[in-house]
């Protein structure tokens, strides 16, 4: 049976140093599309480095919770809250909107950090999506990121603000001829770009493009 995650370094290089490595060559991340909790009925993600180690994860929110009142809670390896993702009212499959931390009903006038919505209502094959950094979703002006390709399929990539690839998913790949199953994709981020903000749009983008029994390209 092949590993889900990439094999475990055994390079005794201290973390810090990996941190600056990081910093200056492109992240590979497997992103697993299951909770790393083993009840039945989750509906997470389970987000592992090159060397194997756990490094973000949701846990434990059911697809078939329409309400979403506390949001989607991404963490980290350890459990530590980073980011909530919470849909606008009456806008389940289009729009969402991302805080930092958690995001409680007492703590529901936060600003948010960034908003994101599907660029076309109209069109369910169109899954090219956009960003607006600091919750301006309704200004005029162009979007910070915008998402294009296919998501359904793995493929598509994240464009930043000058029109270069802040990241890009594809299907995981065993070896050179055998793919894994379109649960489990590579999601690799350029240097420069915050990992957590890229992780909170994968999240996104399975919400408001929902995997069709059969998977249509976006135009």
């Amino acid at each position: 049976m092949s590993k889900i995650y990439p094999a475990r370094s055994t390079s005794s290089d201290s973390d810090s140093l990996n941190e600056i490595i990081d910093d200056a060559i492109p992240r590979v991340l497997t992103v697993w599309k299951r909770s790393s909790m083993s009840f039945q009925g989750t509906d997470g993600f389970t987000v592992f480095n090159g060397e194997g180690k756990l490094v973000f994860r949701v846990d434990n929110y059911s697809r078939k919770n329409r309400c979403l009142m506390g949001g989607i809670v991404l963490m980290d390896g350890a459990g530590n809250v980073i980011l909530t993702l919470k849909p606008q009212i009456l806008s389940m499959q289009f729009q969402w909107e991302g805080f930092k931390g958690e995001v409680t009903r007492r703590k529901s006038s936060r600003t948010p950090i960034f908003s994101m919505r599907r660029k076309s209502r109209l069109q369910r094959n169109n899954e090219a999506a956009e960003v607006f950094m600091g919750g301006s979703i309704n200004h005029v002006g162009p979007s910070e990121f915008r998402i294009e390709g296919s998501f359904r399929r793995r493929s598509c990539r994240i464009i930043g603000p000058k029109g270069e690839v802040a990241a890009e998913i594809s299907r995981k790949k065993v070896n050179t001829s055998v793919l894994l199953s379109d649960d489990v994709f590579s999601l690799v981020i350029q240097p420069g770009y915050d990992s957590e903000l890229i992780m909170a749009f994968v999240i996104i983008m399975d919400r408001i493009c929902p995997k069709p029994f059969s998977p249509i390209m976006c135009s």
